[in-house]
């Protein structure tokens, strides 16, 4: 038998045994080079060069199998691929047969600017921290209790991406993936020391145990022949062995000549080549030129739209169906800041329950709340496509002020029509008591001789149980006071229909205020006789140009306020006039009960009255604010609950005579 045959019969026999050797089928799951990645197609990469070089040890062939690396580990569970390569952390392993450390790395914290710099684990205290499901740092940090909240991400991309959306606050990521995803979130750096050390291994499934342990002989083989250190010189350019110059030198001699002579090659490839690539050059350029303007068009408009949206009266923010805030203008601080301070009739404001709530129905949602310091918000949720909603806050305070103050003046302008009415009905009975009151003052001092002369006849005759003479003084000053009376109804129907259609025309005279004072109090004796009267009256006060009734009405209303402000026991009444910087005034002052500073700020108001039980209108003080107007007086009310009140009437230059 010749040779060729009997090399023939081996080649034959050998190939039911090849035929059987099932292949070792390798996962791979990220792009991160130089350890794996694809380039033109074909998987390569540290660990595959590495994989292929065990596999030809063993005999076997290796099959590359490209998935996620969640994927993997489902695959991997159920016996689908015999190997992955995982980081493993350095002071535990993992669940599954896991061989050799096959080269080091370490993971360490990424954050955005206004992270502080991280120097050890008490500093991540409160913080949400993004970790990559199935990685070496979510192996290290499972079963232990961390003061911080772990944030599980498919990828640590995705990790980066929430980072830069504000949706954490940290991400904790192997160092050789985070160097690769940095230059495209230009916001996120490095923010720590390495927190976890942690080594490339071969993971199998269990069972496989046999596997793992051909491996590693493999691995330390590699090694100490020094073909494992060429492979990392290869691919990370480092090494344990020295270099043997000598040999060294001739390698590199035999290969400058080839490179010389691929030069060569090379140089006439270079000089065909440069023709095409020139006016392809040309055209680049142009579409670069107009790719950078397209660019610079897109970057203004998104500023300019920016610059609207912040210009808006609203604060905007935009959320995802999980409440998570996607963006927000300059404002929307504005009313995130108090939106836990916000409440309505139907309770506080819940911006996630709106959230829902519009996303469930499709439509806009539009709430009224007040501050705890009284200020209103209007807050409109309105749905967007892609199942998010923006939520627009706004202050509307000075709107709704405006609206009650037109409420108010509409009102007003009723109650001024209204009064206008009744003053014209008070007025008839009023004329008529003043007629019948002007007849029993002309009929009295003709009575008076025939009460003389009736009195001689019978000395015991009386009027109404009282002698003649003081009888017809007590009618003289019955009628003196009901005329009086009915003069000030009178004048205070006039001030109403005044009030209601104010009058420029009055005609004014040269007033005393010391006249007024004493007028006044002597048409309010029985006011406050019951109190201690206290009267200064600054001599030589110049006169005023004034209607002398309508001051004396004012100075009658507050002291009649005063006498019904004051206590029963110990009351006590002071009027007053003087000067300040060359200005008379006139001052009433009691120790009476007092004024809250929301009275305080209401007592002119039209119809405001807090005797309303008692009888009281609310016109006075109004009628009197009105006719102070008019006279360039200025009226200051200085109040303390419970220690009474002064009332200081200040009249301007203008009004002196």
């Amino acid at each position: 038998m010749t040779a060729m045959n009997r090399l023939l019969i081996f080649c034959l026999a050998l190939l039911p045994a090849l035929a059987h050797a099932e292949p070792i089928v390798l996962g791979v799951h990220s792009h991160t080079p130089p350890f794996e990645w694809r380039q033109n197609g074909i998987d390569t990469g540290l660990h595959v060069d590495l994989s292929q070089r065990l596999a030809r040890r063993l005999g076997k062939d290796l099959q590359v199998r490209r998935h996620t690396f969640q994927t993997l580990l489902d695959k991997l569970e159920r016996q689908e691929v015999d190997l992955v390569v995982a980081v493993s952390p350095v002071d535990r392993r993992r669940d599954l047969p896991q061989s050799d450390p096959i080269f080091t790395t370490f993971a360490k914290a990424y954050s955005l600017p206004s992270q502080p710099y991280i120097t050890d684990w008490a500093q991540l205290a409160g913080m949400r921290i993004a970790v990559k499901t199935g990685s070496f740092v979510d192996v290290f940090l499972r079963g232990r209790d961390w003061p911080f909240e772990i944030v599980p991400v498919d990828l640590y991309e995705t990790g980066f991406r929430r980072l830069q959306a504000g949706q954490v606050d940290l991400v904790i990521a192997e160092q050789y993936v985070a160097r690769r995803l940095q230059p495209k979130y230009d916001r996120v750096h490095s923010a720590s020391d390495p927190l976890i050390y942690g080594s490339f291994n071969f993971v199998s499934y269990q069972g496989n145990q046999a596997l793992i342990d051909e491996i590693n002989l493999q691995l330390r083989q590699m090694k100490i022949s020094g073909e494992y250190d060429r492979l990392l010189n290869q691919w990370l350019g480092v090494g344990r062995e020295k270099v043997d110059l000598e040999a060294t030198q001739d390698r590199y001699t035999v290969a400058a000549y080839a490179v010389a002579i691929i030069s060569m090659i090379g140089m006439l490839v270079t000089w065909r080549m440069s023709r095409g690539l020139k006016a392809r050059d040309s055209e680049l350029r142009k579409e670069l030129v107009q790719r950078r303007k397209a660019e610079n068009g897109y970057a203004l408009l998104s500023r300019q739209f920016q610059s609207v949206l912040d210009g808006l009266p609203h604060g905007i923010a935009l959320y995802d169906a999980q409440r998570n805030r996607l963006w927000g203008n300059d404002k929307a601080e504005a009313f995130l800041t108090v939106k836990h301070r916000l409440s309505n009739a139907r309770g506080p404001l819940d911006l996630d329950a709106g959230i829902l709530v519009v996303l469930k129905h499709g439509q806009p949602l539009v709430e009224h709340y007040q501050d705890d310091q009284g200020r209103h918000w209007e807050i409109r949720f309105q749905p967007l496509l892609q199942r998010q909603v923006v939520v627009m806050g706004l202050e509307i305070t000075e709107q709704v002020q405006l609206r009650h103050e037109n409420e108010k003046a509409s009102r007003l302008a009723s109650l001024g029509e209204l009064s206008a009415g009744v003053a014209h009905e008070i007025n008839n009975p009023t004329g008529l008591i003043l007629q019948q009151v002007a007849l029993l003052a002309d009929a009295l001092p003709d009575l008076l001789p025939a009460c003389d002369a009736y009195e001689q006849d019978d000395p015991f005759w009386q009027i109404a149980g009282l002698p003649p003479q003081r009888a017809l003084a007590e009618l003289q000053h019955c009628q003196e006071s009901i005329q009086d009376s009915a003069r000030r109804i009178s004048t205070i129907v006039s001030d109403l229909k005044r009030y209601a259609q104010p009058d420029h025309d009055h005609v004014t005279q040269e007033v005393c205020l010391n006249d007024v004072v004493e007028t006044a109090l002597r048409l309010t004796t029985n006011q406050h006789k019951a109190f201690e009267l206290h009267t200064t009256l600054f001599e030589g006060l110049p006169a005023i140009q004034a209607q002398q009734q309508a001051m004396e009405q004012v100075l009658i209303n507050l002291l009649q306020n005063a006498c019904h402000a004051l206590p029963t026991e110990h009351g006590q009444l002071w009027v007053r006039t003087g000067l300040i910087d060359a200005q008379p005034f006139i001052e009433v002052e009691d120790n009476g009960h007092g004024m809250s500073a929301e009275i305080r700020e209401r007592i002119t108001e039209p119809f405001f009255t807090t005797r309303r039980a008692e009888g009281g209108t609310g016109l006075g003080m109004a009628v009197c604010a009105r006719i102070l107007a008019e006279h360039n007086a200025k009226m200051t009310i200085d109040s303390i609950p419970g220690q009474g009140t002064r009332i200081r009437i200040l009249f301007s230059p203008e009004a002196l005579a």
